[in-house]
């Protein structure tokens, strides 16, 4: 089919064909962003926690006043929970991967008086944590008894030159591994936190994720020998079979609270209740863009829509004149559908300058990846095939105007 014919035409209805290529430029920008985002949205909700999820539950405790004897009640509180049916192993955690509370993180460095931490990672500890959690040592030891430290000792020894009460040793991820020393082994590395406190690598973890900020080093953590209580905002984390989480749950709230009845129970549930909510906010957000993408492409295909039902209005005689002269059904359909993907193209062109300076703005402000390439020949086809569909139908009511048209006056 010549394209002359449908140029002169567009060039004669200038405002409204440049007002459907920026309607589609406009939706080519955004869409293409809008699905980006919701990958990396939903890329988010993939990543790994590194723990046995599905075997997992959770209870946080609060008290009234001082506890003098926390650590004998949190000794006691684990022993008998181990004693419940069902349980396999039980810890107090200070934080969980995926929790959403990073309460305690350390700037790493590879040398004593460094100016700058070389990377920032969360800091774990709790007696047997690892084991409870289910995470899988790559190489080295896990803790030595006498290598566990109390929290309430290590606290005050932070601010004097108390080194008996820190830590000396420490396990590391083999993300935070990789990091600082690539290609080398970890094992008898040392690395110094806070005011240069030395920390031997005894071991290397498979990845255990951070309670948050999971664009920035995801699997960043370390594990110190570090015990607490309940009382300094520890959590109980017991692993059990997943079809007996809700019993053993149960069970455990009732042999802590008889125990000591004036605790207060924080939280109760299972680690995938946890994750379900850390993600809560994405899934809300990957729906908000989700919506926003159907109503573009809503308003699109309409705007396409009523705009070929206004031409074929308009042209009715014009067509009548092409038909009389021998013009096929096929022929006036295919003239609909040509003029729409010049103006389709024009529009997806224009929408995919804006797409890209959109995701440089997004890049600037928000730290996000650079769009890639593969969004703009699918954004591309989406919207040429959206345009097609919505002017099939004035197109098919333009094909079928008959020949007589031709002959009848205004």
């Amino acid at each position: 089919m010549e394209l002359r014919p449908i140029l002169s035409t567009l060039r004669r209805h200038k405002i409204t064909a440049w007002l459907l290529i920026l309607q589609m430029a406009l939706t080519c920008a955004i869409v293409c962003n809008a699905v980006f985002l919701i990958h990396q949205r939903l890329q988010r909700m993939e990543v790994p926690s590194g723990i046995d999820e599905h075997e997992l539950v959770q209870i946080q405790l609060a008290y009234i006043g001082d506890r003098p004897d926390a650590y004998a009640q949190a000794q006691t509180d684990l022993a008998t929970l181990r004693q419940i049916a069902g349980v396999q192993a039980v810890a107090l955690a200070n934080q969980l991967p995926l929790s959403g509370r990073d309460m305690s993180t350390s700037g790493l460095k590879l040398r004593p008086h460094q100016r700058q931490n070389t990377i920032e990672a969360a800091s774990y500890y709790g007696q047997n944590l690892l084991a409870t959690l289910g995470v899988r040592l790559i190489s080295g030891r896990n803790f030595q008894p006498d290598e566990l430290l109390d929290l309430k000792a290590v606290m005050p020894a932070l601010h004097s030159d108390d080194m008996k009460n820190l830590p000396h040793t420490v396990i590391v991820t083999q993300a935070v591994a990789a990091r600082l020393w690539p290609g080398q082994d970890a094992l008898g590395k040392t690395i110094y936190v806070g005011d240069d406190i030395p920390l031997q690598v005894v071991g290397v973890s498979a990845p255990l994720a951070r309670p948050d900020h999971l664009q920035m080093g995801a699997q960043y953590s370390i594990v110190l020998p570090i015990r607490l209580t309940a009382a300094e905002g520890g959590y109980y984390v017991i692993r059990t079979a997943p079809q007996d989480r809700g019993q053993v749950l149960k069970s455990a709230l009732a042999a802590l609270k008889r125990l000591d009845p004036d605790r207060i129970v924080l939280e109760q549930r299972s680690y995938d209740e946890l994750r379900h909510g850390f993600f809560e906010n994405d899934r809300a957000m990957a729906g908000m863009l989700a919506g926003v993408i159907v109503a573009l492409l809503i308003v699109t295909a309409l705007g396409i829509a009523g705009l070929a039902s206004f031409w074929v209005g308009q042209r009715r005689r014009t067509i009548g004149v092409r038909r009389a002269l021998g013009a096929t059904r096929g022929h006036i359909l295919r003239y609909f559908q040509t003029e729409n993907f010049l103006l389709a193209t024009f529009g997806i062109a224009l929408g995919m300058v804006l797409a890209y300076g959109i995701n440089l703005l997004l890049m600037l402000h928000y730290e996000l990846p650079r769009l890639p390439v593969i969004y703009f020949p699918a954004g591309a086809i989406a919207l040429w095939s959206i345009g097609q569909l919505a002017v099939l139908g004035p197109a098919l009511r333009a094909a079928a105007v008959p020949p007589v048209v031709a002959t009848r006056s205004h």
